[in-house]
């Protein structure tokens, strides 16, 4: 079996970088900088699908992606979630979430429906990311 990107996933976010275990892709949706890790294990649904070293694996990126989010935006507070009740493939939301945003403190989900960013809106933020992502670039564990 082959690693296959939801397509939902594929349609509301866009790749940023592939990691040693996970896709890293921006969420589209103007209102947050949102990052989602989708670790390439066909099949994975839970986080007790991966074995122990792809899972410690997966904690570094999710570990990884939060401190990219932090450095670049100075966030009040960083949301990670895997929940999966839309779309089953495993998944790891990485979220920037300010004092000033649209849903807080409530969570994002459903609170507000997503603005996808303009192409210049993206290429804003990938210039805000990229310069940091050498600093937090990865190697697999052993």
């Amino acid at each position: 079996m082959n690693f296959q990107l939801d397509p939902r996933l594929a349609a509301d976010s866009k790749p940023i970088a592939q990691w040693p275990l996970s896709e890293l892709r921006l969420m589209d949706d103007s209102q947050y900088p949102w990052l989602i890790l989708v670790p390439r294990i066909p099949g994975a649904r839970e986080l007790i699908d991966l074995d122990e070293a792809d899972r410690q694996q997966l904690q570094l990126e999710m570990d990884a992606a939060a401190r990219l989010l932090r450095h670049a935006f100075k966030p009040d507070k960083l949301n990670i979630a895997a929940l999966g009740n839309v779309v089953e493939q495993l998944h790891v939301h990485i979220i920037a979430r300010f004092r000033s945003d649209a849903a807080w403190p409530r969570p994002v989900w459903g609170v507000h429906p997503p603005k996808p960013r303009t192409a210049d809106a993206h290429a804003a933020l990938l210039a805000c990311l990229e310069p940091h992502l050498p600093v937090f670039a990865l190697e697999k564990i052993a």
